[in-house]
């Protein structure tokens, strides 16, 4: 004889009920409906999407904004998406594009693949009574790693402040930033390579098109991001295709001549042939057979050939790049919004001995090379001596040369040419560290674990600098009520802000004879 049975509610709600529980199985049924019904649906390209309602507003995980790049569309710019039929859930994360594991990206290493371009937008209420100003974060990762699943999405503290949060994928490595003459020919751009900015470029033009929708304003888009993020908005910024999609940007820690600046197309066309042939693809039609091979064996190939990592593989390809970054921000010519750029105090390097240090400058700098052995305490036998900020010469050189100086180099650049710019220093290192390090300004920024111990003076600037951030998304400058001045940087004083242990406190000549000698160097051929 039948006892109970299963009363089926959805997924993970299969529950065993007597036959006089019916009533109360019913009134779950109920519930779960009317659940259903008041999670935003909102229509996009492609169809209609169903997010999660938020914290008083709404959050939408995993919407398309190109068509998936596998086979064929491997090496091709992001195609629109197709559309769907039905309601499409999006409540969930998808997929990091295909990237191979450092340690610190297992997580998107293992949950990877090429179905991979999506973004996420986290909106402040719902449904939308107003328009917000729309925060757009662009990962970073070397270009190689990472996921838009990072910024804090979930913890919305930024969404909290009255921001609109969007978060996005991209591809990465040798899938996102391969050149071939073979690709040049077929694409109808005559361009190859600068996928990955193809595909960000993609992202923002949805959210200037779709944006509303979701209650942020497609004319007051701030376009933020951090490493390789901000390298590549620093690129974008000099780059005709991204004009009208974002008002203003924040590049933290990542700035156009750092990593050496974007390959010649040329420098960088020889490494796809290095790539095709260690990956033993005939020389005639060699990307019909490399469309068929697995992801991992081409990132991996891409990895051996290209372990210099210049431009963190990006390249003047002449339609997405016309020209090089590093000289379009030089004359002035970026695109004119305003800009937030700067570093951590320390960002890499360590206690690299004294002669290969040496060596490493006099490679760099050529006949500069002694005047920048002396800033550093190197000249004759010197040994240097540590910094008690910027830490030893080694710290000092790496974080001067790969960030500190290409910020400003940029800013020096930016403002020339009339655009408001806004330096910064981020000098307060996280909990338990003495130092600070590259990404430490992340936390500060979208948020800490709920365990997290935190100190006054963390909290101060981690309060700091997210009204900075608010403030900028919302009017173009970050100051506001109850904040230190952070003054506009300008070439003769180079003004900056430092967020330092006793809060934020405006400064002038960040590491300025240093730097002096790094933007010189720029100047001779490479």
């Amino acid at each position: 004889m039948e006892t109970g049975r299963r009363f089926a509610l959805g997924p993970g709600h299969n529950l065993p009920m007597k036959p006089n529980s019916l009533p109360l199985a019913l009134l779950y049924a109920c519930a779960a409906l009317a659940a259903a019904r008041t999670d935003p649906v909102v229509a996009v390209p492609g169809g209609q999407i169903r997010g999660r309602m938020a914290e008083g507003g709404a959050a939408f995980k995993g919407i398309p904004y190109a068509q998936p790049p596998l086979a064929d569309l491997r090496w091709r710019e992001p195609q629109p998406v197709k559309p769907w039929a039905g309601v499409r859930e999006a409540d969930k994360f998808s997929l990091a594009c295909t990237q191979l594991s450092e340690g610190w990206n297992a997580r998107d290493a293992a949950a990877s693949g090429e179905d991979c371009l999506y973004l996420n937008v986290a909106a402040p209420e719902w449904p939308p009574k107003t328009k917000h100003p729309v925060f757009v974060w662009i990962h970073g990762g070397s270009n190689t790693a990472g996921s838009g699943i990072a910024a804090g999405f979930d913890q919305r503290t930024l969404v909290k402040r009255g921001l609109v949060l969007v978060t996005l994928n991209y591809r990465l490595g040798a899938l996102g930033f391969l050149v071939s003459p073979e690709l040049t020919r077929e694409s109808r751009r005559h361009a190859s390579g600068n996928y990955g900015l193809m595909d960000q470029l993609a992202a923002l033009r949805w959210v200037h098109d779709n944006i509303a929708k979701f209650g942020g304003d497609a004319g007051n888009v701030t376009v933020a991001g951090q490493s390789a993020g901000a390298f590549d908005i620093s690129l974008l910024l000099t780059s005709p295709l991204a004009k009208g999609l974002f008002r203003r940007a924040i590049a933290e820690s990542g700035a156009v001549s750092g990593f050496k600046g974007s390959m010649t197309q040329a420098y960088a066309a020889d490494i796809g042939k290095k790539l095709a042939a260690a990956l033993k693809a005939p020389e005639t039609d060699a990307f019909k057979t490399l469309r068929t091979l697995p992801a991992l064996e081409i990132l991996t190939a891409g990895r051996a050939v290209n372990a210099d990592r210049w431009g963190l593989e990006t390249a003047v390809d002449g339609w997405v790049l016309p020209q090089s970054p590093t000289e379009v921000f030089a004359a002035g010519r970026g695109l004119p919004v305003p800009l937030i750029t700067g570093s951590n105090a320390v960002e890499t390097g360590g206690a690299m001995p004294a002669a290969r240090l040496r060596d490493a400058i006099q490679k760099a700098y050529g006949k500069l090379a002694d005047k920048a052995l002396a800033l550093y305490g190197l000249a004759g036998d010197g040994a240097g001596k540590p910094d008690p900020l910027y830490g030893a010469p080694g710290a000092q050189w790496s974080t001067d040369t790969g960030f500190r100086c290409p910020s400003t180099q940029e800013a020096l650049g930016h403002a020339g040419g009339g655009r408001a710019t806004y330096q910064y220093e981020f000098e307060q290192p996280a909990p338990g560290r003495q130092a600070t390090a590259h990404s430490s300004e992340l936390s500060f920024l979208f948020g800490w674990g709920a365990n997290a111990q935190l100190t006054p003076a963390i909290q101060k600037d981690s309060e700091q600098m997210q009204a900075y951030w608010t403030n900028f998304a919302r009017t173009g400058d970050p100051n506001g009520e109850g904040l230190p001045r952070w003054p506009k940087f300008t070439a003769q004083a180079q003004e900056y802000l430092a967020f330092t242990s006793d809060g934020a406190a405006p400064k002038a000549g960040l590491r300025r004879a240093v730097c002096e000698v790094f933007i010189e160097s720029l100047k001779a051929p490479r």
